[in-house]
């Protein structure tokens, strides 16, 4: 299993609501920071998978809000892949305050994707080899 946590994210007022709350949308863009912090945390970034030739688009995304992050609030985003990938990659999140409490739960499943073909293809090799010895 591999964890990552993403740390400081500093919740800004335009990324807040009229309540005062971080916009619900938001958060599948707090996902995608810390899924590309916890690849370039394994040496391995998005932009070097695009140059060997593969894209990560979305699969599915799904949310759940348990306590509202508000303005100015400091949030960490913890990032689990729980299952070695093959042809998708299966992110967990939890956003969790300053204070610790767990905020919001969420997942998103990626496909790998032939960036010439725009056919599925397994995950590369490269990122395959930094991710394994976390599931071993």
């Amino acid at each position: 299993m591999f964890i990552y946590e993403y740390k400081n994210i500093r919740v800004r007022y335009a990324d807040t609501d009229q309540m005062g709350y971080v916009y619900y949308g938001n958060y599948a863009r707090f996902y995608e920071i810390g899924r590309v912090e916890a690849l370039r945390s394994l040496g391995m970034s998005y932009r070097e998978l695009e140059q060997e030739g593969t894209m990560m688009p979305v699969y599915d995304n799904y949310s759940r809000y348990l306590l509202p992050a508000r303005y100015d609030d400091l949030l960490t985003i913890k990032v689990t892949i729980s299952q070695l990938p093959t042809v998708r990659m299966v992110f967990a999140y939890e956003i969790i305050n300053q204070d610790g409490a767990l905020l919001n739960t969420g997942q998103t499943t990626l496909i790998f994707l032939n960036r010439q073909t725009n056919r599925p293809t397994r995950i590369p090799a490269t990122l395959l080899a930094k991710l394994k010895p976390h599931f071993e």
